[in-house]
């Protein structure tokens, strides 16, 4: 019996010394073999050995993406006493990738009780928490497994080459690619990268593998191409069995249909880190990549590596900054049809496993990440999208729903919904500013402008669930400004938006100003227009105005003269309690000595009148008509204000 409990034992080690040496050249799936043989030689009452043996298979099914088998593990690690509290946290995230939210969700608290300040385990449990709403709530795009691009193993990283989008070059294991042997990280065929052409009717054909020398006996794939197609960027890793060799980025040039011998693109001198997942700017200038290299913000980081034309940035390295990375692993970066930078992170709240982000740049520094949600999202690995030119369609990659962790490709497209946004820019109580111009700011990154028609209107797309800001203007007149938030209901909406904008050479008339029968009291009727005199007036700083109040010619000169100057005050007092700087304002009661001119806009309105018509005294009462009379009394009674200056306090 003790002989045959020292050749367990022995049998044992051996396992774990084998697995060890797997593990040191990252070799997981032949180290997991070896360790799971270990495990089940070990007796159950070697709690710690058991432990460390888990815990350490449980790496290699997490670094081998088969998150079901990780779960599993890290769970016995667990079970037996693991020393290391991450056990508990790597279990919470192989539970959150197998879609078992609930289990994740008790993990996670499990392990914030004991590091209470872990970044990523608050993530992970925000995101147990939030993923089965995701996942009930889907949003509009539409996702299918491609039926076309997929063999019988993984493939994944899908890429149109450049604008053509009549071919995609993809990586797979299938059985035609290169060689006999088995990665010993994944267990399946080293991958090649393999072209799907669609035909004249619309068709995807049989995908073939590239005969070039792209395609070696190690690992090749995740490609990425220059705007014109003609250069292709993809990821090698060479294997070998002493020690660990780190993936890296190489270079191909296409000649006609063929791709040349490829050379690995030096981006430093730092040979112990990893390059991988290339993707090439719109503009063809940057290289953006995946790296562990040190400086960092996190295990997996996105970088960008110069490769345009000006010798004074030849060689430049930049990390894309901690709006982008986090403290998790951010990967595959791909950019789409307006130039956003897409990836996959774990580092944010999200679904389980990579997550598909979309990054999009406000300025040089500042960026606004969002999680794509389902569809695109799942509790799997979701990673490497393509684009058609200009559009919301493409592929993209997932292992979601295959217990073996193989990935897979799938198609997605954004069904269209048209949102318009259309209106009118002219001039208050007058007519269309054809000279007008817009200025559109969204809280989707938005920061756009755009003139008017020669009649004054305007029709622009907006974005379904995007608030904006709208300025209009226009040389001579004031600015003004509307808010718009559109509805991000799927279907087509209208929306518009007029800007009357006030003359700055011209008095304007404030509507719907009201006082009290014989007082210089404004009624609660009036608050409306003065609070819309305010917005003016603190959209426009630099304005100083006269505020004027008129009467009729009824009554004496003296009463009207002391009437209308109690009411142009009593309109700046209320400016002034609304927050309008006393010294920007200046009242004026004109009582009945200025009448009224007839504008071409009145006439539309009072056909009895002509442009030019002044509603003195004497016109008043040439009129035979009492309505007629009495019209032109009330057109008299008005308040009005005039812009004085536009230079208040502009050069303070």
């Amino acid at each position: 019996m003790l002989l045959a409990l020292l050749t367990v034992a022995c049998s044992s080690e051996k396992a774990i010394r084998k697995g060890d040496q797997y593990a040191a050249v990252l070799e997981y799936h032949e180290a997991a073999k070896e360790y799971k043989k270990a495990y089940s030689k070990i007796p159950s009452k070697e709690r710690k050995k058991r432990a460390e043996v888990a815990w350490k298979l449980g790496e290699c099914y997490r670094k081998s993406n088969n998150s079901a088998r990780a779960a599993g593990a890290y769970q016995n690690a667990v079970r037996y006493g693991h020393a290391d509290s991450t056990a508990l946290l790597y279990l919470a995230g192989a539970q959150l990738e197998n879609g078992d939210y609930k289990a994740s969700q008790k993990s996670y608290q499990a392990f914030l009780e004991k590091a209470p300040d872990n970044r990523m385990a608050r993530i992970g449990l925000q995101s147990a928490m939030q993923s089965a709403e995701w996942k009930k709530n889907p949003n509009r795009y539409i996702v299918k497994k491609s039926r076309e691009l997929n063999g019988q193993r993984s493939d994944y990283c899908p890429m149109f080459v450049g604008d053509d989008t009549t071919m995609v070059i993809s990586t797979s294991t299938r059985k035609e690619a290169t060689g006999d042997g088995l990665s010993s990280v994944t267990g399946q065929k080293y991958a090649d990268l393999f072209l799907t052409k669609l035909d004249e009717k619309g068709k995807w054909q049989k995908s073939e593998k590239i005969e070039s020398d792209v395609n070696s006996e190690f690992e090749d794939g995740a490609c990425a191409f220059t705007p014109d197609g003609k250069v292709m960027y993809f990821t090698r890793c060479v294997t070998d069995d002493h020690y660990p060799r780190f993936a890296g980025i190489y270079k191909s040039n296409r000649s006609d249909a063929a791709w040349g011998k490829p050379e690995q693109v030096v981006i430093s001198k730092d040979t112990l880190s990893s390059y991988a997942h290339p993707a090439v700017s719109p503009d063809g200038n940057w290289l953006y990549f995946t790296s562990d290299m040190a400086g960092g913000y996190g295990g997996l980081d996105i970088w960008r590596f110069y490769i345009g034309s000006s010798r004074a940035m030849e060689g430049i390295i930049e990390n894309v900054g901690p709006m982008i990375n986090t403290e998790g692993d951010e990967q595959f970066p791909t950019f789409g049809p307006k130039g956003e930078l897409f990836f996959s992170s774990d580092g944010y709240p999200g679904m389980g496993g990579l997550d598909i982000m979309c990054g999009t740049q406000l300025n040089d520094t500042l960026w606004n990440v969002t999680n794509m949600g389902a569809p695109l999202n799942s509790s799997g690995d979701d990673f490497g999208m393509t684009f058609a030119a200009g559009l919301y369609r493409g592929f993209f990659s997932s292992n979601r729903g295959d217990a073996r962790g193989w990935d897979h490709i799938y198609s997605f497209y954004l069904p269209e919904t048209v949102h318009m946004l259309r209106g009118w820019i002219y001039e208050k109580d007058g007519y269309e500013l054809p000279e007008g111009v817009i200025y559109m700011i969204g809280d989707d990154g938005t920061n756009t402008s755009f003139g008017v028609m020669k009649d004054g209107s305007y029709s622009v797309r907006v974005t379904p669930g995007v608030k904006y800001v709208l300025l209009g203007t226009c040389k001579g007149y004031l600015n003004a400004m509307q808010e718009l938030a559109t509805d991000s209901v799927e279907a087509n909406r209208e929306y518009q938006r007029d800007f009357a904008l006030p003359s700055i050479t011209r008095p304007v008339l404030i509507d719907n100003i009201y006082y009290e029968y014989d007082k210089a009291t404004l009624t609660a009727e009036s608050t409306a227009s003065l609070d819309e005199l305010v917005k003016l007036l603190n959209l426009n700083p630099n304005v100083t105005i006269e505020l004027s109040s008129h009467c009729d010619f009824r009554g004496t000169d003296s009463y009207n003269q002391r009437l209308s100057q109690a009411r142009a005050e009593s309109v700046v007092e209320y400016l002034i309690d609304n927050g309008i700087e006393k010294e920007r304002l200046t009242a004026v009661g004109y009582g009945e000595g200025k009448p009224k001119e007839v504008t071409k806009k009145m006439t539309e309105t009072y056909t009895f009148l002509k442009e030019g018509d002044i509603l003195s005294e004497e016109f008043i009462n040439a009129l035979e008509d009492e309505q007629q009379i009495e019209t032109c009394h009330q057109l008299n009674r008005r308040t009005e204000f005039q812009v004085l200056r536009t230079t208040y306090k502009l050069y303070e």
